[in-house]
């Protein structure tokens, strides 16, 4: 499998920040006593009028975050997205999206790749539950330079955007110069015979299973979905059209997540065999982000099965 340079997708929304602290004066970053992990902390260091620390306050922060966007403030709010998706949920729903108020949303530390921190910090259900929300923008970029980018592009659309990245380094399969829109999925790897469709982290991991599914003769087409909502339906038909089955791969619960979305969209549109990756309706628990991925069926290994089911299925 491929050597890939290795960053932080934390490090990518701290510099995104940054960078809009510099060329938008109307951004402002609210964080909830969790700066170092999120690495807000340098944002407040360079611009310490622009930063607010709430505290361990999540609900408040959502309403003081919905109070700035009303005086013309583009707030980005930044936690873990255990606690800014579960612990203020209904803040979101009802003082953000109902609203439809200019705030952002940073879910730092999702999936179970977490590591050490164990269950209660492994966000596992984020996407599904932000996913409901009407008038939610849903990224899950793949690694630093998608999250970059996601940032910079959530700060131009004029409503509620959520971002989910993760804690630990993951694998750069992007560079600062490939495309990206939201809403717009972006076909890592033409192919024929099976589509992958991935999300954050198990992008990467999409790919390695494709390279394998190659020593086969087996054409693996993998779309990178950094858009959860709204979802690339074109995309996503005119991939299976052509393959005839497809495989969905995710850091996540397999209930009502990426792949949930992504089957939404094909069981209408164009039905095909379908095998999903994702975390079986369990919580995680603490040990090395490698070794759960690989305990909890998230890997490249399980992507790779599951293309050769979705094949002797369509066959």
């Amino acid at each position: 499998m491929a050597e890939r340079e290795m960053l932080l997708t934390r490090q990518g929304w701290a510099d995104a920040l940054l960078e809009l602290g510099e060329t938008n004066p109307n951004v402002v970053v609210l964080d909830a006593d969790l700066a170092k992990s999120t690495l807000t902390c340098l944002f407040k260091d360079k611009f310490p009028n622009k930063f607010f620390d709430m505290g361990i306050a999540e609900q408040n922060m959502i309403n003081t975050a919905g109070g700035l966007s009303l005086t013309g403030l583009i707030p980005f709010v930044s936690t873990y997205g255990v606690f800014v998706s579960g612990r203020a949920w209904e803040q979101i729903r009802t003082s953000i999206c109902y609203g439809e108020l200019n705030v952002k949303l940073g879910g730092a530390h999702g999936g179970i790749s977490v590591g050490p921190d164990g269950a209660t910090h492994q966000a596992l259900e984020e996407i599904a539950i932000m996913r409901v929300l009407p008038k939610m923008t849903l990224l899950v970029p793949s690694d630093y330079y998608e999250t970059k980018k996601a940032v910079l592009a959530a700060a131009k659309i004029n409503g509620p955007v959520y971002i989910r990245f993760g804690r630990e380094k993951v694998p750069v399969i992007t560079n600062a110069d490939t495309p990206f829109e939201v809403g717009k999925a972006i076909t890592m790897k033409e192919g024929k015979d099976v589509t992958i469709v991935a999300c954050g982290v198990m992008v990467a991991e999409a790919l390695d299973a494709a390279e394998e599914l190659a020593k086969e003769g087996i054409n693996a087409e993998v779309i990178n979905l950094h858009t959860i909502k709204p979802i690339d339906r074109d995309a996503l038909i005119n991939s299976v059209k052509k393959t005839g089955c497809l495989v969905t791969a995710e850091e996540h619960q397999l209930a009502g997540g990426m792949g949930s979305a992504v089957l939404e969209v094909i069981a209408q549109e164009y039905p095909v065999p379908t095998e999903m990756v994702g975390i079986k309706d369990t919580f995680g628990e603490s040990g090395e982000p490698r070794q759960l991925m690989e305990k909890y069926g998230i890997t490249s290994k399980e992507i790779l099965e599951k293309s050769r089911q979705a094949l002797k299925r369509k066959l």
